[in-house]
């Protein structure tokens, strides 16, 4: 290269880091715990709470989760939503749905809120902005206010493995038997995203299974093929995952046998795993993040 063409690369290269820099926050980045405070104006049942989002990565910038307003732990909201995220502004838009759990004071509603927040990463890394919303059950709007939140290693509350409303709905209407558990193996991951595939590991007999991940079912009473039944979910650094296959039936070649694949980032896991009427496969991982250095 010339040296005119050497300072047009440098410009090019600058530009690209900067560029990088300045966008560096991407919606799977935000997976993970948030905490921080939620103000509200006078009218409201308190002036401030403590608010922790539980952000779980979808794709193209979209999230959703669980969010946990509490003034303290015995007084608390549990509030599905989804939410997108725009690099280019650091703009992160969430509206929550549905309310999952509730024990707040007889004269207070649990309100279902949009927040507006911006990025800094001047400091620790944070969002700002504000909410605003309206009681659940009714349209009355509620007091508005602001937010703060920064990322944080570990939750107050209990972090789920997220599931929809209709498979909640299916989980409290389905009764299910308490089998042994048999651990078939022990995975250590180094990534958030886990997809699972199964299929069929024999003669395909009609075998039909419910999948749990730390007993929150994912999956309800599907025939094993030759093509996979796939799930995928979000792993919160350095917490425990069981994935249990329970058996429905044992098709017509006991016991219910299966194919599991797990992909992990670039890694991929095969096992064949075994469920019967008195005994449910289990498989357990934890996500590791690499230390640098």
């Amino acid at each position: 290269m010339n040296k005119k063409t050497d300072i047009r690369f440098m410009r090019v290269f600058c530009f690209v880091i900067v560029f990088l820099l300045g966008h560096g926050l991407s919606a799977q980045n935000l997976t993970g715990i948030w905490r921080g405070k939620r103000t509200q104006v006078s009218g409201g049942c308190y002036p401030e709470y403590s608010l922790e989002l539980h952000v779980y990565y979808v794709n193209n910038n979209q999230i959703m989760g669980n969010a946990f307003n509490f003034f303290d732990k015995e007084h608390y909201t549990k509030i599905n939503f989804t939410g997108r995220y725009n690099p280019a502004s650091k703009r992160l838009v969430i509206i929550e749905n549905a309310v999952v759990e509730f024990n707040v004071p007889n004269n207070c509603i649990p309100c279902i809120k949009t927040y507006d927040l911006n990025f800094s990463e001047i400091g620790k890394p944070s969002f700002d902005g504000e909410w605003k919303g309206h009681e659940m059950g009714n349209e009355n709007i509620c007091p508005p206010g602001k937010i703060h939140l920064e990322k944080e290693s570990l939750p107050v509350f209990p972090v789920d493995v997220f599931q929809n409303d209709t498979l909640a709905q299916l989980q409290k209407q389905a009764q299910f038997k308490n089998r042994e558990k048999e651990i078939v193996q022990t995975i250590v991951i180094d990534t958030n995203e886990v997809t699972i595939e199964l299929y069929d590991n024999a003669e395909i007999d009609g075998d039909t299974v419910t999948v749990f991940v730390n007993n929150t079912m994912l999956l309800h009473k599907k025939m094993l093929t030759d093509r996979p039944l796939k799930l995928s979910f979000t792993a919160f650094p350095n917490m425990e995952y069981e994935v249990m296959m329970y058996a429905e039936n044992l098709g017509r070649i006991p016991p219910n046998t299966s194919l599991m694949i797990i992909t992990a980032g670039k890694k991929r896991y095969e096992m064949r795993i075994s469920s019967s009427e008195s005994k449910s496969a289990v498989v357990k991982f934890k996500y590791e993040i690499k230390k640098s250095g």
